[in-house]
């Protein structure tokens, strides 16, 4: 078999040559998906696996890379339209599965590709490497908006070292996206626990769940945990292709780690009488929830809660409107202090998204059993935004960057911490705010911030040109969605009739 470093060269050349053909990285990694996972069905049905795994009988590899030219085309989109007919993980992965490479030469060489490495031997820290590396490269790929499902890998991993993961537990993903939260919680589990055979039985099949309800991604994501030794080829997935804020599934977690996506509004289309295509905002109906409304940012927070057992732990990506908008806002941010034991609060900076214009924080809580005295006593909070500059490609964001906030945080005890920040030291960026402290903020704000803004005073300490200019950007991609927000909210008679005045 080929050494690693030609395997990888071999599968990143292809994605560059369909590249120069219109063909785009998401496309690529789609088909690379489809005719992987049939070649490896094809490996797992010989010895020494011996699996039958029911594919239709004209589906199958062989049958594939014997086909050339239009009868190939012919056959491989037939393929794709029966296999998405099957039942369990094979099935799912196929559905709404299309050919996206209309030259046939170029689909049998990626095909001949595939069909000489044996993909059943390799590691999966190889597979995985690829797979993800090509995942980084679509969510690069910013006109896809493929971004919008990749969370910046340092980000899930010091989210996931915070939280540190126990052998025998369950992990859910509401929103799961090509599965980060869940590869990364594995690698953590793998690293730092000797389990035994249960424990490793478990982890392979039994701690994760999730729901994605674009229909590619959740391919790529079932994809991307099979080929990092999670689930099996034959067996049933547990990501739902479910819309989770819809009702509430009556299942609970030991740990919800998630990245919600980060629009706003809930939103269905209907027709009306005249047959118009009409927008109308989405509430969803929860019992369960503190509030009701068509933010929703903040019914995945309160959804998160609902899915944590009484002992479970949450870590949540949210966007700066949840720490501090009134109305519902102001309602679902007094139960979570009250209700859980909101603990620490991670600000983010700008430029680590590849959505562009996002102003971020995570969320780290912990469920309790009901009572009448507030869980939360203490909020801490690091401020890793306020004179910190990143960049996509010049400064990523990278796992040491964000060290010094998981050695706050204090993994280990987290009742035991230390603040950095000081009436002598003005510029730690760790400190705690009491509940009562909290409270008495206007519509109970969460957005705290002290630190000084350098660029404000500091005109000789300003960062490159291109990372302010980034900056910029991000500001006025971030005041763009904030004016679509209002206008979103409002009349429709009030946007019908500015629309007369602007004609």
């Amino acid at each position: 078999m080929s050494n690693e470093s030609s395997i990888i060269s071999k599968v990143w050349s292809f994605a560059n040559v369909l590249r120069d053909d219109g063909v785009s990285y998401g496309d690529y990694l789609e088909q690379l998906t489809y005719l992987l996972f049939l070649k490896l069905v094809e490996e797992y049905s010989k010895p020494p696996y011996n699996r039958n795994i029911a594919v239709p009988e004209d589906c199958d590899w062989e049958t594939l890379k014997s086909k050339r030219g239009a009868e190939l085309e012919t056959h491989y989109t037939h393929t794709l339209r029966e296999l998405s007919k099957t039942k369990g993980t094979l099935g799912q992965i196929f559905v709404k599965s299309q050919n996206k490479i209309q030259d046939p030469a170029k689909l049998y060489k990626i095909i001949n590709m595939v069909d000489k490495e044996k993909w059943s031997l390799m590691g999966a820290d190889l597979k995985g490497r690829i797979y993800e590396g090509l995942l980084e490269k679509n969510a690069e790929d910013t006109k896809s908006g493929a971004g919008q499902y990749f969370t910046p890998r340092a980000l899930i991993k010091a989210m996931v070292a915070c939280v540190q993961p126990e052998p025998m537990k369950t992990i859910a993903d509401p929103a799961c996206g090509t599965g980060g939260f869940f590869l990364n919680a594995y690698d953590w589990l793998v690293g730092n626990h000797s389990m035994n055979r249960d424990e490793k039985e478990f982890l392979k099949h039994e701690p994760f769940f999730g729901n994605e309800i674009v229909a590619n991604t959740r391919r790529m994501c079932l994809m991307n945990m099979f080929l990092h030794n999670i689930g099996e080829i034959d067996g049933d997935s547990t990501v739902s292709p479910n819309d989770a804020l819809i009702a509430d599934s009556g299942q609970r977690f030991d740990y919800v780690l998630a990245n919600p996506p980060f629009g706003k509004k809930s939103s269905m289309t209907s027709t009306n009488a005249e047959g118009e295509l009409e927008k109308e905002d989405f509430t969803y109906n929860r019992q369960d929830f503190w509030a009701s409304g068509s933010n929703k940012q903040l019914n995945f927070v309160q959804h998160i809660r609902t899915m944590l057992k009484t002992s479970g732990k949450a870590a949540v990506v949210v966007p700066d409107n949840v720490l501090f908008e009134g109305g519902m806002g102001e309602v679902v941010r007094k139960k979570l202090l009250s209700n859980t034991e909101l603990h620490t609060i991670l600000r983010l900076p700008t430029g680590i998204f590849y959505a562009q214009g996002v102003k971020a924080n995570v969320l780290f809580f912990d469920n309790r059993a009901g009572g009448k005295d507030v869980a939360t006593k203490e909020v801490w909070i690091y401020d890793y935004r306020t004179n910190v500059h990143h960049t996509l490609k010049k400064k990523p964001l990278r796992l040491t960057d964000l060290q010094e906030f998981i050695d706050c945080y204090n993994p280990d005890n987290r009742h035991q911490r230390t603040a950095t920040w000081s009436e002598e030291n003005s510029e730690g960026r760790w400190r705690k705010f009491t509940y009562d402290e909290i409270a008495a903020r206007d519509k109970t704000s969460l957005d705290i911030f002290w630190l000084k803004d350098n660029s404000l005073t500091d005109l000789d300490n300003l960062p490159d040109p291109d990372v302010l200019a980034q900056e910029i950007i991000d500001h006025l991609d971030a005041a763009l969605n904030a004016f679509r927000d209002v206008a979103d909210g409002l009349p429709r008679s009030s946007v019908a009739s500015q629309k007369m005045m602007t004609s």
